[in-house]
């Protein structure tokens, strides 16, 4: 990727994790919506055909005449697709179900791993973030997530299990980068559900710090029924309950992006 001026276009993060119920939407919701509260322009990218990170924000897919399968498969520009939320400076591209079959019809596309990346250039300039939510899967549709990304944020539960398949996960990754996206970075991963009352997410928190030094965010992101609760009102969870202690760590979680890219020169204060 050869951007002529990095420093005016958008960040693109992927949340990816082949692992379903790790809390990469609910994250993915949450975090771009206290960038946006912190003042920055973002972009959500639903690019899951379950369509779970749309209605999460009241978006019926379903009522949607455009969405990001028409930017991907049928070349419409995003900007017929994107729809503004009641949050300053928070636009979503909303997914489809015709996502399912998208897979299958890019297959003798050309370019086919660059599908998000085109569509995502035509609007980069216009943000700060653009967060998307993969699908929990390692196949073309996310393959085209990290081909679009700078940068990717792994979710991990801190359950039983938790370091399962993310040596897959890394593998994939690894391949992109050499084959394809020279400049991609693991940006950190995102311990959740977290519970502070069992000693099993005590034990997960210590080996995933110590299987990934420096990579993994200050923000552990707690096992809340609030943050369960809020995507069944269409809601973040700064809309739903703003006073919570999961809406705390998902503004501890901004903060830290926002200020590792301060230092990184991403941003000036």
């Amino acid at each position: 990727m050869n951007f002529t001026d990095k420093s005016i276009m958008a960040k693109i993060i992927s949340l990816v994790n082949q692992k379903g119920g790790v809390g990469k939407t609910t994250s993915a919701i949450n975090l771009t919506t206290y960038l946006a509260n912190a003042g920055k322009m973002v972009l959500l990218v639903d690019l899951d055909p379950q369509g779970n990170a749309s209605s999460g924000l009241g978006i019926n897919i379903r009522e949607l005449k455009n969405n990001i399968y028409q930017t991907m498969i049928l070349d419409k520009h995003p900007r017929e697709a994107i729809v503004r939320s009641d949050l300053p400076g928070y636009d979503i591209l909303p997914a489809s179900q015709d996502l399912a079959g998208a897979e299958i019809e890019m297959i003798h596309m050309d370019n086919r791993e660059f599908k998000l990346y085109n569509a995502l250039r035509q609007v980069r300039t216009e943000y700060d973030y653009i967060i998307i939510d993969s699908p929990p899967s390692l196949g073309l549709l996310t393959v085209n997530g990290l081909v679009a990304s700078d940068e990717i944020i792994i979710p991990v539960q801190t359950e039983y299990y938790a370091l399962e398949g993310l040596s897959q996960l890394l593998e994939t990754i690894s391949l992109v980068k050499e084959n394809i996206q020279p400049d991609l970075k693991i940006k950190g991963v995102l311990l959740t559900m977290f519970d502070r009352r069992n000693r099993l997410s005590k034990q997960v928190v210590k080996e995933v710090r110590e299987h990934f030094p420096g990579h993994v965010f200050e923000s552990v992101i707690p096992r809340s029924v609030r943050l369960a609760e809020a995507p069944s009102f269409g809601k973040s969870i700064l809309s739903f309950d703003a006073f919570s202690k999961g809406a705390r760590l998902y503004k501890n979680l901004a903060r830290e992006i926002i200020e590792m890219d301060i230092k990184n020169k991403k941003f000036t204060i």
